[in-house]
């Protein structure tokens, strides 16, 4: 008789799951608490879609910090190249950008999506749409449904529900309490690749609400990254402060904690105390900036908003390298990119399986580890989604046998 497989989850890392499920000739069924699967794809997709990034392997997995070893037979096995042909193989090429990072050839996660959903029917893969997970009971998964309670039965089940991250996309986190309760607990939920919450005075605020801030550099501690950031009504966005978020959102304590802007990276400080030592004249100390630094206006409000400007050279230079700037929160996880901690390492084997339930795998972002933005997120999910899933297809014949 004929394997069954139930994937609860139908993002990226579901569907990896469910693709190789199928492949390997088991009935698969997906069940989605939405009305149309992977919507955070889709959101991802809007500004482009980062699948993946192109660098060295080793450089790759280094950016997974402390996950690294965890996640390193799952990314060997599938990777940014295997990604990529994978995705030629559903007609939808990618290329490189400049920074590394590697999209598709269309810039939008629509029509991979489309290619790919053709492909899982193809398959015979069904999906089940609003179908919101309620726990276990025995070996029977319970789902909410607009038709009332469901209990659904199968011989394996992958769960990829996803962190907690925009929940209004699907991933809610409201897994964490029935998996606890079925013995496999979770590290809480935290907000991760997410905006920096500061006080602004109020002029700062009204002036240079939504405006960016390009080439800086952001330091917190020995982590420095450069890039742009948005100044939000609520402190900071943009891919600088995402990868700094995490580190930041470790170490707050009661009065918060300071991160430092280098508003001019690519000038050393002696060079800038040098232009900054010329005769000011009747100037106004924003146009002789503006015009010995060349920073513009959002730039020199930023150092006042750090604190009284220095009346000397070398204090200014210093000023201008690491204006010091007080961090009160993060964004919340209605905002955040994506989701840290989630269920424990401890309470799977090596092959994603929970330890206590045979036959039940995890996996994708409900796991504890956190990626920056960059396509690293999305590639773990992939490989991820795949490993379960093929781990669930031997385990089932396996059980058969």
């Amino acid at each position: 008789m004929r394997k069954t497989a139930a994937i609860i989850g139908a993002g990226p890392t579901g569907l990896a799951a469910a693709e190789v499920l199928a492949e390997a000739g088991l009935a698969v069924t997906m069940f989605e608490r939405m009305a149309s699967p992977a919507r955070k794809l889709l959101m991802a997709g809007r500004g482009g879609l980062n699948l993946t990034h192109s660098e060295e392997f080793s450089r790759f997995l280094a950016r997974y910090g402390a996950a690294a070893p965890r996640l390193r037979p799952f990314l060997e096995a599938f990777g940014p190249q295997d990604l990529r042909d994978w995705c030629a193989r559903l007609g939808q090429e990618t290329f490189v950008g400049s920074s590394g990072r590697v999209f598709p050839t269309s810039f939008k996660a629509s029509p991979l999506l489309r290619a790919w959903l053709r492909r899982l029917d193809a398959l015979g893969v069904k999906i089940r749409l609003r179908h919101d997970f309620r726990g276990f009971e025995g070996r029977v998964a319970l789902f909410d449904t607009p038709e009332g309670l469901r209990r659904v039965e199968a011989d394996v089940f992958v769960l990829a529900l996803g962190g907690a991250s925009w929940p209004r996309l699907g991933a809610d986190g409201a897994w964490v309490a029935p998996l606890a309760a079925a013995g496999l607990p979770s590290s809480p939920l935290r907000p991760a690749n997410c905006g920096l919450i500061l006080d602004w005075s109020d002029h700062f605020r009204e002036k240079f609400e939504g405006q960016p801030l390009k080439n800086v550099a952001l330091r917190f501690g020995e982590h420095v990254a450069r890039g742009e950031c948005l100044i939000t009504r609520r402190g900071l966005e943009g891919g600088a402060v995402y990868a700094l978020s995490g580190a930041v959102r470790d170490a707050l304590g009661a009065d918060g904690a300071e991160i430092l802007l280098d508003l001019r990276p690519d000038a050393s400080e002696a060079e800038l105390a040098q232009r900054l030592a010329r005769p000011r004249g009747k100037q106004s100390l924003a146009n002789f900036l503006r015009k010995t630094t060349h920073l513009p206006p959002l730039a020199i409000a930023l150092l006042r908003e750090a604190g009284p400007l220095p009346d000397t050279p070398e204090a200014l230079a210093a000023r201008i390298k690491a204006a010091p700037l007080r961090v009160k929160g993060v964004a919340g996880l209605e905002r955040a990119i994506s989701t840290a901690g989630g269920v424990l390492w401890d309470g799977l084997d090596d092959r994603l399986m929970a330890k206590n339930f045979p036959g039940l795998f995890l996996a994708g972002e409900m796991l504890d580890w956190e990626a920056p933005t960059g396509g690293y997120l999305l590639t773990a999910c992939f490989a991820l989604g795949r490993a379960a899933g093929k781990a669930a297809a031997a385990y089932a014949v396996s059980e058969a046998a």
